[in-house]
């Protein structure tokens, strides 16, 4: 059943009228570069358009036009690698120690034909579909929020790491960098938006809420809280578990080498300066922008005034942070009382920081109704996949257009129950369901689908109850999947949460897809991922996948304390985090790569 449908308007027309022309009178132009920018026109008629998001208690009422201040550009004539990482990959310099990164080798693009044989001659028969970039686990940080346990870092590196108080920083140039895209880099189409997959900030706070929407909408970031004159956190304390970058003192991340920066935390809490996105942007909800720690229930008053307190806890005895660690792990504690037990008996080895409101958590509707702020509007579109039904029902999914061919599904894989991995409920799962079937019953056969989800299959074990939804049923990753691979229409699942590129192929009784899981932003080696559909008219459905990297540079000088100095910075400290995981970036076929699909 073919979906690729035409575009019934006047632009479309001009078009195709345009693509004639072009045909008769270059002839010795390249077939795939041709098709690359007349399929890249067609797209842009797609952009623009979104969804109202079916929720439990109203259906979908079709497609609704939103507004947007930029229409997809031109699409290049041929396919390219600058920019990406088929072009140069940062590496390390020598063989121990702490390392300094440079220009390393680039990492090619493998075909992968776990689902179906690549057929020779698709090159020049292709049409792209579709194009768009995933973001995912960003973890914007305040680093100076009391809830924050950088104390549990002897049992887990993402308690604390040396790069976060540049995570704004990175983020901004990670946002230049796709801003200098000059498309897709596998067909040369226009890109025609950016999909957040979660985790979009770290500590369900509301600063670091405003961080992100800037971020990403653009804007004035001041990366602070508690006292505007000076920084409060774990790096000035004196206590050899971290590392402090100002001064001479012989710390624990010191010995491995790590290098003293003066003016290094000054620098890290200036102003950012955000252009914002150029393309639309959607974004997902994740366990960190949902749960306080990523991992405790929400709702506890104790948490909510403790975030906004004077006081933070900065060492404690390694034992009782073993045990602590070991049932967050476990989920032995999902609503936070042996965390809440814990800081309160360690009262008085806590330090006096300054109190500031705007840590507050935020609640799921707050998130939604920053999002719906004309202040974070940016490219649009308004809410950024989020409407006022998502409001006034309480969801935090929703479907929207990614271009004509192509819907795009947002999830909520979060368990407000607590812990750190996810699931979905009854009643979105019911939803998710109508929304596949309502698709393929369309005029058409309808159209092609991309699920996002903060969470990988893997990760969705926690079938742990709603607390607001007793009686609802949790569902895990294996009955997404099965669910999924029911439907001939869905060709990807796009996820992150454990910070590794890893690509799975999943073959169902009646279908097929591939579920794409992208590294994070926050550790090494901090990518973002573009993602390509196109139709090979061969039967076969390609899905090209090509990382990148933020646009700082890849060598660093201790010396530039700039925007882009720090940017670069962070990457390169993340690289030299202790405890830092090296297959984060995955295999070969996990990184760039063709992956191909039968048609449905």
């Amino acid at each position: 059943m073919s979906r690729t449908r035409s575009v019934a308007t006047a632009a479309q027309t001009a078009t195709h009228a345009a693509s004639r022309a072009a045909s008769r009178a270059a002839s010795s132009v390249d077939r795939r570069a041709f098709l690359a920018t007349t399929g890249a026109v067609s797209l842009s008629a797609g952009i623009g358009y979104a969804l109202r998001p079916a929720t439990s208690h109203a259906a979908a009422s079709g497609p609704a036009p939103v507004a947007l201040s930029r229409q997809a550009p031109a699409a290049p004539l041929m396919p390219y690698r600058g920019g990406t990482t088929l072009g140069t990959v940062a590496a390390p310099r020598g063989a121990s120690g702490y390392r300094r990164l440079g220009d390393g080798p680039a990492w090619d693009r493998v075909v992968r034909g776990d689902l179906a044989a690549a057929k020779s001659g698709r090159e020049g028969r292709r049409t792209p579909l579709a194009a768009f970039v995933q973001f995912t686990d960003l973890h914007l940080v305040d680093v100076q929020h009391p809830l924050r346990y950088e104390y549990l870092r002897a049992q887990t590196a993402s308690a604390w790491r040396p790069q976060e108080a540049l995570s704004v920083a990175g983020a901004v140039a990670l946002v230049e960098r796709v801003n200098a895209l000059r498309g897709a880099p596998a067909t040369g189409s226009p890109l025609h938006c950016v999909v957040t997959t979660g985790d979009n900030t770290d500590n369900n706070s509301r600063s670091e809420l405003d961080w992100f929407l800037k971020a990403m909408s653009g804007g004035r970031i001041n990366p602070n809280t508690g006292d505007p004159r000076r920084y409060e956190g774990v790096q000035d304390s004196g206590l050899k578990l971290y590392w402090h970058p100002d001064d001479r003192r012989r710390d624990s991340d010191k010995a491995l080498g790590f290098p003293q920066i003066d003016g290094f935390l000054e620098a890290a809490l200036r102003e950012v300066n955000s252009p914002g996105l150029g393309l639309p942007w959607y974004s997902t909800v994740g366990n960190h922008d949902a749960l306080p720690g990523g991992c405790w229930g929400p709702g506890d008053s104790y948490f909510s005034e403790f975030a906004v307190g004077g006081r933070k806890l900065m060492s404690l005895d390694e034992s009782r942070g073993a045990a602590l660690w070991k049932a967050v792990k476990k989920g032995r504690d999902p609503k936070g009382a042996q965390f809440k037990e814990l800081l309160k008996s360690e009262a008085r080895r806590m330090r006096s920081v300054t109190p500031d409101e705007s840590r507050a958590p935020f609640t799921p509707a707050e998130y939604v109704k920053a999002h719906l702020d004309p202040a974070y509007k940016g490219h649009g579109p308004a809410g950024h996949g989020y409407t006022q039904e998502n409001l006034e029902s309480g969801t935090q999914y929703y479907s929207f257009r990614i271009s004509d061919d192509v819907l795009g599904i947002s999830l909520d894989s979060t368990d407000p129950g607590g812990h750190y991995e996810g699931s979905l409920g009854t009643a979105q799962m019911e939803w998710l369901e109508r929304e596949l079937k309502a698709n393929e019953e369309k005029d058409g056969g309808g159209s092609y689908v991309v699920v996002f989800s903060h969470h990988t299959s893997r990760t969705m074990r926690n079938l742990r109850q709603d607390p607001d939804r007793p009686r609802e049923g949790r569902h895990g990753g294996d009955e997404i999947v099965s669910l999924l691979g029911r439907h001939s229409a869905v060709l990807a699942w796009v996820n992150g949460h454990s910070h590794k590129n890893a690509i799975t192929a999943h073959q169902t009784p009646r279908g097929s897809f591939w579920e794409v899981s992208t590294a994070s932003h926050i550790d090494f080696p901090q990518l973002a991922r573009v993602v390509e559909l196109s139709d090979n008219h061969d039967g076969t459905i390609s899905l090209f996948t090509t990382l990148i990297e933020s646009s700082a540079p890849h060598r660093t000088d201790y010396a530039d304390l700039s925007q882009t100095g720090l940017a670069a910075l962070y990457r390169e400290l993340s690289f030299n985090a202790p405890g830092a995981k090296p297959a984060l970036g995955g295999e070969p076929g996990d990184r760039n790569t063709e992956l191909i699909l039968k048609k449905g």
